[in-house]
């Protein structure tokens, strides 16, 4: 596989200025908002998405549809160093570079973190004090997961963020209202609960910002709604294509914001693992 040349966060925010100001200058609107989107895309989220046996991975990134309302929707995805994997989606509230820049920087610290942390409640708690010590004035909601492929278990906790969807081959689906903490960047000392979930049945989680779900006119209930019949119809299918169909819910909400999907299929643990 290509292995893309690393750009340095200052290189990628000169070239995201400069975009920026051709937006606003008015000068090649369309084809700056396309590089715009497209620099994001390359340089701020995961080239690849990891995975092991039993659970496949799928992600989309949908960009604004006007103007600069962009870069604040991120989606990640990594090996820990004791053989899970850590998953990870949220919205930094504002656009533009500002709101790029910081969402690189929740990003980052939130990998930082998650390296020595014993669960993702204490991954989100930490990562809300690094971003509270750089003295910014945004915050961004944020779910983080972690999957033990030994133990079969899900891990989760949130941060303001929208709640998961989930649903299983034997039929059950759901809205996983979790409680939660406030968003990154705005109390300092606050907790966030961790969710566990043993998988026993194949199935599939599936994570999204609020421009999937939400619009001017569109409440988020019904956005979640239409996400969970979906999940529910291709729960046990391929990731990618669930993915697709679930940023199609954007289209229907009139929304004007970024807009990301993640999805995790688990089809059972490895052959040689299960009983008989």
């Amino acid at each position: 596989m290509t292995r893309r040349r690393p750009t340095s966060a200052d290189d990628l925010l000169t070239r995201l200025g400069r975009l920026t100001a051709q937006v606003r200058t008015g000068t090649e609107l369309q084809q700056a908002r396309v590089e715009l989107a497209e620099a994001l895309q390359r340089e701020m989220l995961p080239a690849e998405l990891p995975s092991v046996p039993g659970l496949r991975v799928a992600a989309r990134y949908s960009p604004a549809r006007h103007g600069l309302d962009i870069g604040g929707d991120w989606y990640d995805a990594f090996p820990l160093p004791d053989g899970s994997l850590a998953f990870c989606i949220g919205d930094v509230q504002g656009h533009d570079v500002e709101a790029a820049a910081f969402m690189g920087q929740v990003r980052i610290g939130l990998r930082a973190v998650a390296v020595s942390a014993a669960d993702p409640g204490e991954v989100l708690r930490r990562a809300n004090e690094l971003l509270l010590s750089v003295d910014s004035s945004l915050f961004a909601t944020c779910t983080f997961l972690r999957f033990d492929p030994a133990t079969q278990e899900l891990e989760s906790a949130r941060a303001g963020h929208v709640p998961t969807v989930w649903a299983s081959a034997d039929g059950r689906c759901g809205i996983a209202e979790d409680d939660g903490g406030l968003p990154l960047g705005l109390m300092l000392g606050e907790e966030y609960p961790v969710a566990r979930r043993r998988m026993t049945q194949p199935g599939s989680f599936v994570l999204v910002t609020d421009g999937v779900v939400e619009g001017p006119s569109f409440p988020i209930e019904a956005g979640l709604e239409q996400v969970a019949g979906l999940v529910s119809a291709g729960c046990c299918g391929d990731p990618d294509v669930l993915a697709a169909e679930v940023m199609k819910v954007a289209d229907s909400t009139g929304h004007a914001d970024d807009a990301a999907v993640l999805v995790l299929t688990y089809d059972g643990p490895p052959l040689a693992e299960r009983p008989g």
